[in-house]
């Protein structure tokens, strides 16, 4: 085991490794801290002990394989749902104000001045790290090799994930196909190809330091049960090291080359996870337009669109639990309105004119709500 230094950085930690060794490991969601000021972001403790906080055990299995190969490794300082570290700077998930059913306060108005202080304190200057090493290593003649570790939940909306660890990766196959037929020997693991998750995602962490400067590059995701504590992690860390280690002598990865990605299309067409995620961010870009509009009334929301807030509330609300999610009528509200449904009434809801409630009721438009709010 070789012996490390760590430097550390508000939004990240770099543990150094020796300069022989071609590996960069990096761990883009080690923690699940929320640094001053931002206190818990309005959330409970156990909210943020979840995966949606961080990557349980990824941060483990990072600094054991970072030791047992002697690799240099970043390593983020900061919770996932302060900001994203492994989402592109116009990612529309880079700031989520809900995760996996858990509205979150402190996001709640993080406008787009918001967002950018976060990229200047937490986002950028992980990336400029990571920029800043792969630079030094190939001024020196050396083509370093990416490696990402992740963790992902056993089960999702109900459904149980078989794979025990899965390999993430877009079009070079340079250590991605090795690490996949490697860990593939042992009979007793279930290993996903880009599955839970897909490898190709524009502006991540690998797209960004690996794709775009033709570096080989792998992200290996382990399920969270089997990393939870310390003596899982360790063991996942020397199953991955023995797997990565003979990659290092590979001619294959001493070179500079560009494969591209399957993100880069030229058919219109999007990818499914992405177009989802292209989905999601348009209604967050609808619910902070109709925040920041308070002088437009949900009457004439109706009249003009046939649609209001409170569409949007009970729409969010039957997504939910078509999903099994344990959401209420009221948390639905929070999440669009930004407050409480009574405390907005209180501040902005005006008596409707009789001209729009005319034009309202002469459209046979449907209440969804009681009161002059349409």
């Amino acid at each position: 085991m070789n012996m490390t230094t760590s430097l550390t950085h508000t939004s990240h930690e770099v543990i150094n490794g020796n300069q022989g060794t071609p590996f960069v490991l990096l761990c883009d969601h080690a923690s699940n801290a929320v640094p001053e000021p931002y206190g818990d972001l309005g959330l409970p403790r156990e909210q943020m002990e979840r995966h949606i906080g961080y990557d349980i055990g990824a941060a483990r299995v990072t600094r054991q394989l970072a030791a047992t190969l002697g690799a240099e490794a970043l390593l983020t300082r900061f919770s996932r749902l302060l900001i994203d570290p492994n989402r592109g700077e116009i990612d529309p998930t880079l700031v989520m104000r809900l995760s996996d059913g858990a509205i979150i306060p402190g996001n709640a108005r993080a406008d787009a001045d918001e967002v950018e202080k976060r990229l200047d304190l937490f986002h950028r200057p992980y990336h400029q790290a990571i920029t800043r090493t792969l630079d030094e290593r190939q001024a020196r003649g050396q083509v370093p090799l990416l490696v990402s570790i992740h963790s992902f939940t056993p089960s999702w909306r109900g459904a149980v994930r078989p794979w025990h660890a899965a390999v993430l990766w877009d079009k070079d196959p340079r250590l991605a196909l090795p690490v996949l037929e490697a860990l593939r020997q042992d009979a007793g693991l279930i290993i996903g190809n880009n599955e839970p998750y897909d490898g190709a995602l524009p502006g991540d962490t690998m797209h960004r330091h690996g794709t775009s400067r033709g570096l080989p590059h792998v992200l290996i995701e382990v399920r969270q049960d089997l990393i939870a504590d310390d003596a899982g992690a360790d063991e996942w860390a020397a199953r991955l090291a023995d797997v990565l280690r003979p990659l290092a002598d590979d001619p294959a990865n001493g070179r500079v080359e560009f494969y591209g990605s399957r993100t880069d299309r030229h058919d219109g067409g999007i990818a499914p996870a992405l177009k989802a995620e292209i989905e999601a961010a348009v209604l967050d870009r609808l619910i902070t337009h109709l925040r920041a509009r308070t002088d437009v009334q949900n009457i004439d929301l109706m009249n003009l669109a046939g649609f209001c807030r409170n569409c949007l509330s009970n729409w969010m609300l039957e997504a939910a639990r078509l999903h099994h999610l344990p959401m209420t009528k009221d948390e639905a509200r929070e999440a669009v309105y930004g407050m409480p449904y009574e405390r907005w009434k209180e501040l902005y809801q005006r008596e409707a004119s009789p001209q729009a409630r005319a034009t309202f009721e002469g459209s046979g438009g449907r209440h969804v709500d009681d009161g002059n709010s349409a």
